[in-house]
């Protein structure tokens, strides 16, 4: 059960960072989450130990069976992973949230988990880091072609919104200290790597680009 400890703490669900780590050891199925987690679910930092039933309890019920096939896949194979999905925190409020894993390995080289981030790209809280980003780096207005490329990029390929992608693109420029014009330019040249997409995505794409004229 979702523990209601963070409520009657005090804690305002959605204050404070828009995103933030975790880590998932596999040989002891130990997490760990940093503050922006803890609080982005709802819970005091160092309150809550999170555990994988804790993690799925707090899932979107309609997105619950692929998030918990989504880890299976992860602990089977050590492979990294993406997924998009809402979680309820503990004041029963839904966000949205992207999250993004890579192997977590040890110093020989052993894949030994899994790390990566929670993002939280809820539309209105996408929307304000958009403008903050917007004041801060007043270059964008120049490098905009960049931009909306590298927002198209994220779009096709994690299923999100014009605002939820550029929030994406702004979390990492504050992440990695680097401008979010440059971030873009290097995501789209490094994009032209991955050699198109899937052949079942070309086909449906395909299919859509000749019949989108018959759409009301």
């Amino acid at each position: 059960m979702i523990d209601k400890q963070a409520t009657e703490a005090g804690v305002e669900p959605g204050v404070g960072q828009r995103a933030g780590r975790f880590w998932f050891r596999f040989a002891d199925q130990r997490w760990q989450w940093s503050d922006e987690v803890a609080i982005l679910h709802g819970y005091v930092p160092g309150r809550v130990d999170p555990t994988t039933e804790l993690l799925l309890a707090h899932k979107h019920p309609a997105d619950r069976a692929e998030v918990a096939d989504t880890l299976a896949r992860v602990v089977q194979t050590g492979a990294p992973f993406s997924s998009r999905h809402r979680i309820i925190d503990a004041a029963g409020l839904t966000r949205h949230v992207l999250v993004v894993g890579d192997r977590w390995c040890d110093e020989e080289g052993v894949v030994i988990g899994t790390t990566g981030y929670y993002v939280d790209v809820t539309e209105t809280l996408a929307a304000e880091r958009a403008e903050v980003v917007d004041e801060q780096l007043p270059v964008l207005v120049a490098a905009r072609a960049a931009i909306e490329q590298a927002k198209g990029a994220l779009m096709l390929v994690y299923g999100i919104g014009a605002e939820q992608a550029f929030g994406v693109l702004a979390w990492r420029s504050q992440e990695t200290n680097v401008r979010v014009r440059v971030l873009a330019e290097k995501l789209v040249a490094a994009f032209a790597e991955f050699d198109g997409a899937s052949a079942q995505t070309r086909t449906r794409f395909d299919h859509l680009l000749l019949t989108v004229h018959e759409r009301p």
